[in-house]
């Protein structure tokens, strides 16, 4: 009988060390599977989802702190400027990119006009401020640079002087000559030898076919009179802001500017 039990518990130590190996085999087999199906997964997110993100437009950082153009452009305009207007466009530009293709914002411009929407408002906006922040400099610093002979040479065939394209430039931002929103840009016309100064609503401007009678011309320098520009400071004195920004104008940039569309017939390639 003691014989009997002894082969039975030896038996049945055998089937439960079988069926232990056997679980422990499955386990481990099915521990594998889901650990490659969740390799196969992650991988397939990262190559679908990650270029979309990395390719995201971004808002660029200003080059200078908030307070750098103080006194002629306030501390918490540029932060609202920057971070709530110009982040709004770009949240916007991204948000109709979503599973498109995407491109410099640049070269989105030339058909953002007939597309509407997002392209035109959010993506012009991103354009247009982006353009706007490198062509500016603290006063200390704007007052040592000036234009290239190239640009000076431009603008002397063009306006007269400076003193003459900066009056005409006034005239064209004032509130009567461009009424609400919008934008007044100096442009090099498509030949390449000739400045234009012209005007474009809300978030238009030049790049775009079909903002201008003239056709596309190329931005070099180009001033925001939308209110939240400067209603903080200078309320509805439009005239003073614009006055009073020639004081934080980089012309060293404007005249890189001028030498890059001279010579590309292109508009300028911004951050962001």
């Amino acid at each position: 009988m003691r014989l009997c039990l002894s082969f039975f518990l030896l038996g049945s130590a055998s089937a439960w060390s079988s069926m232990t190996m056997k679980t422990e085999t499955t386990n481990s087999a099915r521990r594998d599977f889901f650990r490659k199906g969740a390799s196969f997964v992650g991988a397939a997110v990262a190559t679908t989802s990650i270029p979309n993100i990395a390719n995201a437009y971004e808002l660029p950082d200003l080059p200078y702190p908030f307070e750098a153009l103080e006194p002629y452009i306030d501390a918490p305009t540029m932060k609202i400027h920057h971070d709530k207007h110009h982040g709004t466009y770009v949240a916007g530009i991204n948000k109709w990119s979503e599973g498109k293709e995407q491109v410099p914002i640049v070269d989105l411009m030339a058909g953002a006009l007939e597309a509407g929407g997002p392209p035109r408002n959010s993506g012009g906006g991103h354009y247009n401020h982006a353009f706007f922040w490198t062509e500016m400099a603290p006063p200390d610093e704007a007052k040592k640079t000036k234009p290239s002979k190239q640009l000076e040479d431009l603008i002397n065939k063009s306006f007269g002087s400076m003193d003459e394209m900066k009056s005409q430039f006034e005239a064209r931002a004032a509130p009567a000559a461009l009424f609400g929103s919008g934008w007044v840009w100096v442009c090099v016309n498509q030949k390449g030898d000739e400045l234009k100064l012209v005007g474009t609503p809300n978030q238009d401007n030049p790049l775009m076919k079909g903002a201008l009678d003239e056709g596309i011309m190329f931005p070099i320098l180009g001033l925001d009179v939308w209110e939240h520009a400067y209603y903080l400071k200078y309320q509805n004195r439009r005239p003073e802001y614009v006055s009073n920004w020639w004081n934080v104008v980089n012309w060293d940039k404007v005249s890189e500017n001028c030498a890059y569309v001279v010579e590309n017939h292109a508009g300028v390639p911004v951050q962001g």
